[in-house]
């Protein structure tokens, strides 16, 4: 069989697979577009280990397998990350997911104020020493 088919079918599947992650507003239809993509990459692998001959035999179907096997992976992390989603926002439309809660500075987190002893989780002493929460305050 000549390999002209097969690559065109993967090259289709690619480009079905990179238009649905690109337009798509849905998480789960988002995973199912990678899906096809990976699965275009399959084929290719495939294919060419049956039309060319090379130095390692079936090297395309253990990358295929490889590839599988990391798909499944994927799947599974990424459906329940869109569970989470959708318990969190009640709704998996990734359009409407913010990049950073409101208010709050990319890289600042928690730790402003850690470790000083002023901060919340120690109070000073009337001597001065800095003790946990209520033991030993002198007020």
């Amino acid at each position: 069989m000549h390999p002209t088919l097969p690559f065109a079918i993967a090259a289709l599947l690619f480009g079905i697979g990179v238009y649905g992650v690109l337009v798509r507003r849905n998480a789960v239809l988002l995973l199912m577009a990678v899906e096809l993509m990976l699965n275009a990459v399959n084929l290719i692998f495939v294919t060419a280990d049956a039309s060319i001959r090379a130095a390692v035999p079936h090297a395309g179907q253990s990358f295929t397998l490889f590839v599988i096997v990391l798909a499944a992976a994927e799947i599974g992390v990424g459906l329940a990350l869109i569970l989470q989603l959708y318990r969190l926002r009640r709704t998996v439309a990734v359009d409407d997911l913010p990049l950073a809660e409101p208010g709050e500075q990319a890289g600042s987190g928690d730790r402003a104020g850690a470790g000083s002893a002023g901060s919340a989780g120690s109070k000073a002493t009337a001597a001065g020493e800095v003790a946990p929460d209520g033991a030993g305050v002198a007020e």
